[in-house]
């Protein structure tokens, strides 16, 4: 029996290798029955369509948008898809938050979500602190695998100070006037290139040091996205972890979604359902199973944040 992901069953994003491109080029229309379309051929299907309707200039993260607007997007090309996005409409989904198509939108969408959820809860302190805590107690495993000291303090500082902002108006590292976080400081400081490379790097080095503090688990799963060749522990974290631009396969997400403890909700959206359910793939690492999931959306190739709002909630300024 072949091992299988924990918590993944045979779910697998962007588990195959890409064949020469002008071997993929299909015409879809919208009586396009995309189920006959093979994995290879949606991923390049759905880059094509985000080169073609996302903007050089889209931030990191973007403002909650209606889930509508991704539907007119794709009226006259996919009624496969439609009829998905209606779906996730009924079951109460009313927003999307886009995460620029870069290759860093996993990592990026899941640590935005990780900090936003902190204003929701009943008790903020307890979230900051425990947030804080579990980021904090990866420094020392961070050093261990061999991430220099350096490296380590200046990427740990961003997420703590905007996490601990939540409650506390003196991290430094922040322009909120001497106020708590709100929502809308921690949209503009997402929007920010560098501290979203800051963020994002944060989030790879996390991941690659819980997969290399857990070989026998993840190394049957380690192959080289663009050849499928098998690769070990230490090359597959170097060169497609680690490394800023690569995009995360099933394996990253398990790793992260674990480090973090945090129930993670992937609503699959991938245009082949035929009545039009989406598929949500489930990981959970929360001490507390009841825990409400991070709930993002995958259409292939690219990670965006699936949300219940439609819109950002009021900049007021949260009482801790």
């Amino acid at each position: 029996m072949e091992p299988k992901m924990p918590g993944f069953g045979d779910f697998s994003p962007v588990s195959y290798q890409l064949p020469d491109p002008l071997d993929l080029r299909v015409q879809v229309t919208e009586e396009t029955d995309l189920r006959s379309l093979t994995p290879a051929q949606l991923y390049e299907l759905n880059q094509n369509y985000l080169d073609d309707t996302v903007p050089s200039s889209q931030p990191p993260i973007s403002e909650l948008a209606p889930l509508s607007t991704l539907r007119t997007e794709y009226e006259g090309s996919s009624g496969s898809f439609i009829k998905q996005i209606d779906f996730l409409i009924q079951q109460g989904y009313e927003g999307i938050r886009r995460s620029r198509g870069d290759g860093d939108c996993f990592y990026r969408s899941l640590i935005f979500a990780y900090i936003e959820r902190i204003f929701s809860q009943e008790d903020r302190k307890v979230a900051v602190d425990s947030s804080v805590s579990t980021l904090q107690d990866f420094l020392p495993r961070l050093r261990e695998v061999g991430f220099k000291d350096m490296v380590v303090d200046e990427s740990y500082e961003i997420p703590r100070d905007l996490i601990r902002g939540i409650i506390d108006p003196e991290p430094v590292s922040m322009s909120t006037n001497g106020t708590t976080l709100t929502p809308a400081h921690l949209l503009r400081e997402f929007q920010d290139e560098s501290t979203s490379k800051y963020l994002v790097t944060f989030m790879r080095m996390i991941t690659s040091t819980q997969i290399q503090g857990e070989p026998e688990t993840y190394e049957p799963f380690l192959t080289h996205p663009d050849t499928g060749e098998t690769m070990g522990v230490k090359d597959f974290c170097r060169i497609v972890v680690e490394v800023l631009g690569k995009e995360a396969d099933h394996v990253q997400l398990t790793a992260l979604s674990q480090a973090l403890k945090v129930n993670l909700k992937i609503a699959y959206l991938d245009g082949r359902s035929q009545d039009g359910r989406v598929e949500f793939v489930s990981f959970n690492y929360a001490s507390d199973g009841k825990e409400t999931p991070l709930t993002l959306i995958y259409r292939p190739g690219h990670y965006d944040i699936l949300d219940r709002r439609s819109s950002e909630p009021l900049p007021i300024n949260p009482s801790p």
